[in-house]
């Protein structure tokens, strides 16, 4: 059976309670004090809509996020793909990739926890991550275990540390990408 276009009202309220909710958590400095009542009214649509549209709270963060991936995906392919780099290289870009995306979201990373949405191993990215990191890191010579290492390097990056390094720590984003670069040096050994 084929399934029936979507009314282009729709898709204006979804596209419009998407960028009313992107905003909201980007400015917020406590991502849990974004209700969907503020959601609602920011996007001009009723708060029905978006509980019709999203189920509940969880599931327009996650909506969201997910909107919010696909770039990060494209980023993650550039540097799969690209051909000029040391296995060593890939894998700090490739990190380094995932951690601007985790720095430039923390808050809505965040307000994803406090929703419910904070087991990183449950995401649907979460995989394919962290595959794409294990087959770099399967070309890094000394890497004993590149399963277990993509998985303990991913959980450098995870949104909570981001934020409280950031926010509560008041480290700054280039001193935290430097840290973490520093840290994959000292896992990966000698380099290239």
């Amino acid at each position: 059976m084929a399934q029936r276009a979507e009314r282009a009202d729709a898709v204006r309220n979804r596209e419009a309670v998407l960028a009313a909710a992107d905003e909201l958590f980007a400015v917020s400095s406590s991502p849990t004090s974004v209700s969907m009542d503020d959601i609602a009214a920011a996007a001009g649509v009723g708060k029905g809509t978006l509980f019709r549209r999203f189920g509940d709270r969880a599931g327009l963060i996650g909506a969201l996020i997910a909107a919010r991936l696909e770039p990060l995906q494209q980023a993650v392919r550039e540097v799969r793909d690209a051909g000029g780099s040391s296995p060593r290289q890939q894998v700090k870009d490739l990190l380094d990739v995932s951690l601007r995306f985790k720095i430039e979201n923390r808050n809505l990373m965040s307000a994803a926890e406090d929703a419910g949405l904070s087991n990183p191993y449950q995401a649907e990215h979460y995989d394919s991550w962290h595959e794409i990191l294990r087959a770099a890191l399967a070309q890094v010579p000394g890497v004993h275990d590149p399963d277990f290492t993509a998985h303990a390097l991913l959980a450098a990056i995870r949104a909570d540390l981001v934020v409280h390094l950031i926010d509560d720590r008041k480290m700054t984003p280039d001193a935290l990408r430097a840290a973490l670069a520093a840290h994959v040096d000292n896992v990966l050994g000698i380099k290239d």
